[in-house]
């Protein structure tokens, strides 16, 4: 079996499946067009976030047999379509929870206790004391909205506090020994910080807007490592001046580019994300909470593996 990657990964990733005896062509500097006239030469597709494969791409490309996204989601994708055609569809959330888990305490620990707002000041020579004051996360509800590998991930790097843990899931019977299971009104009753886990889906595109804000009975701390289009960005700025939202660690933006390597689809600064800048309780950072050196590993190695265990091992078949 012949497999083109279209984005570069770990090494790991074409060391396993070379030593399971497939092929592999590279093509990181390949346009589309490129790409599709050799698609007679490949059956499986490895991408990251480069390409959209939408119906016109697979209706060029009647031999594939797979597509496997080194990542979490498969939202690049047309789910739908590939699997009419019968194209296996592989991602890995579970080779990069644990960093996104890791991120996303991180951004909120860093929030609570003004960590980047202090150092900002006593680098310009500031000593204030008083005005960094900060606030502990034992005691706290925290809600996770999305509760599969992510949210689970987090929930787990939860357990060293004593706090309580709430989830939110489209899904039924998620809840476990680290999270409680509400419906939303019991979740948006009780929680202290939003942590977002979802997909992003049709049902999730710019679900965090003014009224679901509102729908919430004490103001809140919100953490973002999910998809930047499930936020609307001009409300989350309205809820932080009005008091509604606390503080926000944002992990991924609106207005990043589908690829997720530039910020914009065009050279200039939206003016909702403008003022997001401006104000000081936001902690952001360039969509890397599952980018960790061990988690470039883990991605690449579940893929291969997940590949291997649909399609064999061509080294032992040939034997």
């Amino acid at each position: 079996m012949t497999v083109l990657h279209a984005d570069s990964n770990h090494p790991l990733l074409i060391q396993h499946l070379e030593l399971a005896g497939y092929q592999n062509i590279e093509a990181y500097n390949k346009s589309m067009d490129e790409i599709l006239k050799d698609q007679h030469l490949y059956e499986g597709l490895v991408i990251r976030s480069r390409f959209d494969i939408d119906k016109s791409f697979l209706d060029a490309a009647p031999n594939l047999k797979f597509i496997a996204r080194v990542g979490a989601g498969l939202e690049s994708i047309d789910v739908e379509y590939a699997r009419k055609r019968g194209v296996a569809l592989f991602s890995a959330p579970e080779g990069n929870r644990n960093a996104v888990a890791e991120h996303s305490l991180g951004m909120l620990l860093s929030l609570f206790n003004k960590l980047n707002k202090a150092d900002r000041e006593v680098r310009k020579g500031y000593w204030n004391r008083e005005a960094n004051r900060g606030i502990e996360l034992d005691g706290k509800t925290v809600g996770i909205i999305g509760y599969g590998n992510m949210g689970k991930a987090f929930a787990k790097k939860l357990r060293g506090f004593d706090v309580g843990v709430l989830c939110y899931d489209i899904k039924e019977g998620v809840g476990d020994e680290n999270a409680k299971q509400v419906d939303l009104d019991v979740f948006k009753e009780q929680v202290d910080v939003v942590s977002l886990h979802t997909p992003w889906t049709p049902e999730t595109n710019k679900m965090i807007n003014s009224n679901f804000i509102n729908g919430f009975k004490k103001s809140f701390w919100f953490i973002n490592t999910a998809r930047g289009k499930s936020v609307v960005t001009a409300d989350l700025v309205s809820a932080m001046i009005e008091g509604r939202i606390l503080g926000a660690g944002l992990d991924v933006l609106e207005y990043e580019k589908s690829s997720f390597e530039n910020l914009f689809a065009e050279n200039h600064v939206p003016e909702p994300l403008q003022e997001l800048m401006f104000l000081g309780n936001v902690i952001f950072s360039p969509h890397v909470a599952g980018w960790t050196i061990e988690s470039h590993e883990k991605l690449a190695t579940t893929i291969a593996q997940k590949i291997i265990a649909e399609f064999g091992n061509w080294a032992e078949k040939k034997l």
